[in-house]
């Protein structure tokens, strides 16, 4: 690796890109794998008929240029996500990271800054960075929360760009009140900030959570992200969307690359909207396991965090590393997010949560602690 890095390094790469890391959570091959937040339940069957029909009809088409406007998705994730959405606001990429990364395409870029809150989702420096764009780190509160007065203030002292509002936020799991993100954009107003509320776990969220699809009118500077990796089991389809005022859907036709939404990712995500009732059914029993795991953490001693996604993140540990190695050496692979004592779990299905769960109640037993200990 150090010779590869040695090779890399005489190239004339550019500066700021110089000494960093490839995004990515280990990829191996373990049976239980609670890591990345993917649906673990799969696609039904009937949503997998579905699309291979799909598919199957695209593929005759292949010789030409899919539909570069994708008119027909946008119309149905209009569709899907309501709040009286029309097809010229809303817009599609390859996962919603090419979604993000258009968004800094169009409103980032050098001179222009973009501010993240973290611990937060580990993507946005990175996207930041491709795009020439400083990425500046606001602050939380010690239980990692954030509050509209906190945001709002440090928006008007850094005037940047863009921000990045993670609700659920990646890797804590909580959901944002809409308070803050209206006290966010009304304090962007005189630096004309770009508010991003990335909702990719809306999905799992309680019910009540509201969703900040219902703050868009008016509000010309506000983009609203979503994908279908989650909730829809399509993370290897890499669908994202966003919905957002038509004239930003216009300034990302002037970035976006030619036909970038292949005709068989569009007739995959059409399919899996048109039979999403059977996905919704499968997010049920997900939140069902995460909320298992969650009274399960906390009878063992473990301060887990309130989360509105498919995932829970915990603190706690004594010894984080000897806690995720364990469960690695028993099937299990959960995500290390860098947080001293800390881990972050997704929620699988009822036999895969069991599985972690009883795991590691051995391993905090062995080190005496947790209720077993």
């Amino acid at each position: 690796m150090d010779e590869r890095l040695e090779r890399l390094n005489r190239l004339p790469l550019r500066e700021d890109l110089r000494g960093l890391h490839p995004y990515g959570a280990p990829q191996l091959d373990v049976p239980i794998q609670l890591n990345v937040n993917e649906n673990t339940h799969g696609v039904p069957q009937d949503v997998q008929d579905a699309i291979v029909e799909a598919v199957r009809g695209a593929a005759a088409g292949l010789n030409r240029y899919p539909d570069r406007e994708f008119t027909e998705l946008r119309a149905s994730l209009a569709d899907y996500l309501g709040h009286g959405l029309t097809v010229e606001q809303l817009w599609a990429a390859n996962g919603s990271n090419e979604v993000l990364q258009q968004v800094l395409q169009a409103f980032g870029g050098p001179g222009r800054s973009a501010l993240g809150f973290p611990p937060t989702y580990s993507m946005y420096p990175l996207l930041a960075s491709g795009t020439g764009t400083a990425y500046l780190k606001g602050i939380r509160a010690e239980d990692y929360g954030l509050s509209a007065e906190s945001a709002a203030q440090q928006v008007r002292e850094l005037a940047p760009s863009i921000v990045f509002l993670c609700s659920p936020n990646n890797p804590t799991g909580t959901a944002l009140g809409l308070d803050v993100v209206e006290a966010v954009y009304e304090a962007g107003e005189a630096s004309q900030t770009i508010v991003i509320v990335d909702e990719a776990y809306a999905e799992f969220a309680h019910l009540g959570t509201e969703s900040a699809l219902a703050l868009l009118p008016g509000r010309p500077r506000l983009i609203v992200t979503r994908t279908m990796s989650k909730a829809f089991a399509l993370a290897g389809a890499r669908l994202g969307y966003l919905a957002a005022a038509p004239e930003i859907v216009d300034a990302l036709r002037l970035v976006r690359l030619p036909y970038h939404l292949s005709a068989v990712t569009q007739a995959t995500a059409l399919a899996a909207l048109h039979h999403r009732a059977s996905l919704m059914a499968e997010v049920e029993e997900i939140k069902h396991q995460r909320d298992r795991i969650v009274k399960e953490l906390d009878r063992m001693g473990l301060r887990p965090a309130a989360s509105d996604s498919n995932f829970v993140f915990f603190t706690g540990l004594r010894d984080a590393q000897r806690i995720w190695r364990g469960l690695l050496e028993a099937g299990v692979i959960v995500r290390d997010v860098g947080i001293p004592g800390s881990l972050r779990v997704t929620a699988g299905t009822e036999s895969e949560t069991t599985a972690f769960l009883t795991r590691l109640e051995e391993l905090l037993s062995q080190e005496g602690q947790g209720s077993a200990a």
